[in-house]
């Protein structure tokens, strides 16, 4: 296994995710990319500001690794999420699985993304441009 957990205020980088997630055991490697999207609801977004409980963030994203390798036969999982303020179209969240099967990749990477946003305590405060703001998907 070369899985790997990352909590940062630095920019994600994709084809880093991908190359921890890839090695010569895979037929496939799925990646999924949340970015920060200009409107939720109808209201427009200026943009979010995400904080989290790092340690125990990291041991939540290392559950659901365990829990991904348990159920799905993949090789790896890698979960990186952005702290910090981030504008429009910045990366927040990158999930990358490695499977010698696309079919597993994809159900343990949707597996793994779905449980973090649930379990993972990360909270996001998004603002908007009419200058209101509130804290959203607050897990614990």
């Amino acid at each position: 296994m070369n899985d790997h957990f990352r909590l940062t205020h630095e920019a994600l980088d994709v084809a880093a995710a991908y190359a921890i997630a890839d090695n010569a055991r895979n037929g496939a490697v799925v990646l999924m990319s949340g970015m920060v999207r200009n409107q939720t609801g109808g209201r427009a977004v200026d943009y979010l500001d995400y904080q989290a409980y790092d340690a125990m963030a990291l041991q939540v994203f290392q559950e659901i690794s365990d829990r991904c390798h348990r159920q799905f036969p993949i090789t790896e999982v890698v979960i990186h999420h952005r702290l910090g303020k981030l504008k429009i179209g910045e990366i927040s969240v990158l999930v990358a699985v490695g499977s010698p099967h696309r079919s597993e990749a994809f159900e343990a990477c949707r597996y793994a993304i779905d449980t973090l946003k649930v379990e993972a305590p990360i909270w996001k405060k998004e603002f908007w441009l009419d200058g209101v703001s509130s804290w959203v998907n607050c897990p614990i």
